[in-house]
This record gives C-alpha cells, sequence and structure tokens, in this order.
C-alpha cells in the first residue's frame, strides 16, 4: 500500500470533468481519478473547511459511523477494473475490522472529513499513476532501453493516455501549491 494524498482537484473548463489528483507522499508520482461533480464540491468544501448549513451525504456517513462508536482507519484504492477504479472504507467497529466497497470519490469525501490516511494499491499505481517532469508527464520514459509494453501493457496505456492528456493540459506550477480548491485550467 502507497500513502497518499490530495494534491488537488482539476476542472475541465472544456468538459467540465473534474479530476483528483492523489500524490504519492514519498515520491513525485500522481495517480488522477476521474469523479463527479458533487464529490468534487464535497472533497473541496471539506478541505476549504467551508460551512455548510446541512450535512452533505459524507458528513452524514461520518456521523452514522461515529454513533455507532466506530471509526474510519483509513480508506484504500485497491483496484482498476476497466477504466474504473474501486476503493474500501476501511472501518474498525467495537475491535471488529470491516471493509466497505465504495466508489473512491466517496471514500476520499470521507477520508477528509475523517481525517484519516488514503492509501494506493501498488498495483494500481503501477498501472494508472503518472509521474511529471519540467514539462510534461513520462510515458514510456521510465522504462529501462530495449523495453517495451506488452500488447495487454499497450491497451492498458492506450485506455490511460486520457489520464495523461489531462494531466499534461495543467498548469504543473500550481500543483504544489496547498489549499486551493477547484482550480480551472
Amino acid at each position: 500500500m502507497i500513502e497518499c494524498k490530495i494534491e488537488s482537484i482539476r476542472v475541465s473548463l472544456v468538459t467540465q470533468h473534474r479530476v483528483v489528483i492523489l500524490k504519492e507522499l514519498d515520491s513525485e508520482r500522481y495517480l488522477p481519478i476521474w469523479i463527479g461533480p458533487y464529490e468534487a464540491d464535497a472533497i473541496a468544501l471539506e478541505l476549504q473547511e467551508v460551512p455548510v448549513a446541512r450535512p452533505l451525504t459524507h458528513d452524514l456517513m461520518r456521523s452514522v459511523i461515529s454513533e455507532l462508536d466506530a471509526r474510519v482507519t483509513h480508506v484504500f484504492i485497491n483496484d482498476l477494473r476497466d477504466d474504473t477504479f474501486f476503493a474500501r472504507i476501511v472501518l474498525d467497529a467495537n475491535g471488529r475490522h470491516a471493509e466497505i466497497d465504495s466508489r473512491p470519490s466517496d471514500a476520499i469525501a470521507l477520508a477528509v472529513r475523517v481525517k484519516c490516511s488514503i492509501f494506493v494499491d501498488e498495483a494500481v499505481m503501477e498501472r494508472a499513476g503518472v509521474t511529471l517532469d519540467s514539462e510534461t508527464l513520462s510515458d514510456d520514459d521510465d522504462m529501462p532501453e530495449g523495453e517495451s509494453l506488452g500488447q495487454g501493457d499497450r491497451a492498458d496505456e492506450d485506455r490511460l493516455s486520457v489520464f495523461r492528456d489531462f494531466i499534461n493540459s495543467l498548469d504543473i506550477d500550481d500543483l504544489g501549491k496547498s489549499g486551493e480548491g477547484p482550480s480551472k485550467q
């Protein structure tokens, strides 16, 4: 498991799609995950400590978990299948370990509310993680000379290229700024 933090949430002006960008704590590797607008707002509101008049769904989840004397120990983005990320919310419920299937966006929105760690499975990061160089993301640059992607890996690479295209269009200088909410490219 690789511990990550939320680096930013981005909005495409062209498509209005949102992407949350997780950054590996111990390296310069990023994991972009497409999320819905409501989940993006839920994450950003909490990160910016914006008060809301009534509890949002993720606030309700936090309250229910607390009322049941449970606590979220961490969230875990554990799989990537057919271009869809999967996550688990890991709970300690009175000494009982429980894992709840979740969309990554909901798991992350809950994680920022309960202030728990966000982890990504190594295999997921290997398949979908990207690294930034001075201007763009590296595609095959990390591969040793003489190696190439296999047919299955090439198919994964082609499907994930939309993430790289989106990240390449971002203003990389903004990635290091903390405390920012959704920003527009």
